[in-house]
């Protein structure tokens, strides 16, 4: 009898969560019945659909948190919907295991329930370092910040398995969370190479200019965008630079603010702001660019996060430039050129030396190109997910 997974997701629908959905269609191709529980989104308003033989229940939140109070009203009402949905999925599909991936880290307190009742197994699926994560968004360590620790360890204790992006969230889990590290187990977030194919480059989206630097993520305030656009600024007014376009393509809290700040920097004609957009208009953006960019700001969260935009370009063979961060460089190691930390006047010095230099592009791009296709991608990644999934059930 096949065995029926139930993931929880909060932060962004499925199927455009890439990660959770090439987990659900690795469980799923291994003969486990995968049903999901997410919010809607633009292009996924439908409350339930199946794609692929994976069963999607959405709700509908009442905002996107920005703030304490926002988070608060956004994670009450997805923590009601999950467990208000975790419970039709039960009659519908059922499921022996939860697989909840945070933020937030409230979604064990939906896998307790079942686990204490129903003898359900529970895996975290550990995307994001939420004590850093609030830290480096509002620059303190208080009453919240220390509830976040609670929480994480709470939801490490509440676990069976768990699963890791990286070494250094293993350590996390490890350390602060107190689990043995036979129960951890390192799931990097490779990409599904046939979603990110080589197509013609689109010449209108360098708006008539020599070089386009492309950018593709969420517009957020850990995300860096303000030194990515000082920067621009510097290339532009400083080293009266104007052969450069830039296409950030992502949505998020900070969309509207980003835009704001090009005005005020002056270099509105520099930079397209797509929001979010389809895959086809993402990859376009992608192939046309010479050079992509990371600006995530260096702190703890994004030094010990893996992101997943750094895979992307180089499985298109894009070189790159970011900041010097401590799993950034793992991943892309040769493939990218590292400013100094939070310096926006060096990334864009590295902007301009990696564009002025063919050779050194197409040199970086090969080699990211074939560190995805030898190490990184997906289907090495796959056999580790299905072994935590055995684990959990021995």
């Amino acid at each position: 009898m096949a065995r029926k997974v139930l993931i929880l997701v909060e932060n962004l629908p499925s199927p455009f969560d890439r990660r959770v959905w090439q987990e659900a269609k690795s469980l799923h191709g291994a003969g486990y019945t995968v049903s999901i529980i997410c919010p809607t989104g633009k292009g996924y308003e439908v409350f339930y659909e199946e794609i692929d033989g994976i069963h999607i229940y959405r709700y509908n939140l009442p905002m996107e948190g920005e703030g304490a109070k926002g988070y608060a009203v956004e994670y009450s009402a997805a923590l009601w919907h999950t467990f208000r949905l975790a419970w039709k999925v039960r009659r519908e599909q059922g499921f022996d295991v939860i697989h909840a991936c945070n933020p937030p880290d409230l979604l064990f307190l939906v896998a307790l329930i079942f686990k204490l009742f129903y003898k359900t197994k529970f895996i975290f699926d550990h995307h994001d370092i939420n004590p850093e994560l609030y830290e480096a968004k509002f620059n303190k360590r208080d009453f919240l910040w220390r509830l976040m620790v609670w929480l994480e360890k709470a939801t490490f204790m509440s676990a069976d398995v768990s699963i890791a992006t990286n070494e250094s969230y293993k350590k996390i889990a490890i350390r602060r969370g107190g689990m043995k590290p036979e129960k951890v187990h390192v799931v990097r977030s490779g990409p599904m190479l046939e979603r990110l194919r080589t197509i013609p480059a689109v010449e209108s989206l360098k708006k008539g200019r020599k070089y386009l630097v492309g950018y593709v993520g969420v517009m957020g305030k850990q995300e860096g965008l303000d030194l990515l656009l000082e920067a621009v600024s510097y290339i532009v007014h400083d080293l009266k630079r104007d052969d450069v376009h830039f296409g950030l393509v992502g949505g998020g809290t900070s969309l509207e603010e980003m835009k704001r700040l090009a005005e005020e920097l002056n270099v509105s004609d520099y930079v397209t702001f797509t929001g979010r957009v389809p895959d086809q208009e993402l990859l376009e953006m992608l192939n046309t660019a010479d050079i992509c960019v990371n600006p995530d700001r260096a702190n703890a969260m994004n030094d010990k996060s893996t992101m997943n935009k750094i895979m992307e370009y180089m499985a298109l063979g894009k070189p790159i430039v970011q900041f010097d961060l401590t799993e950034g460089r793992f991943s892309a190691q040769w493939a990218s050129l590292y400013a100094a930390k939070n310096d926006p006047k060096d990334m864009g010095d590295k902007i301009l030396q990696l564009l002025d230099d063919p050779e050194m592009r197409e040199k970086m791009g090969r080699f990211g190109y074939n560190r995805v296709r030898n190490e990184l991608e997906w289907k090495y990644e796959e056999p580790k997910l299905l072994k935590a999934y055995s684990d959990v059930f021995e």
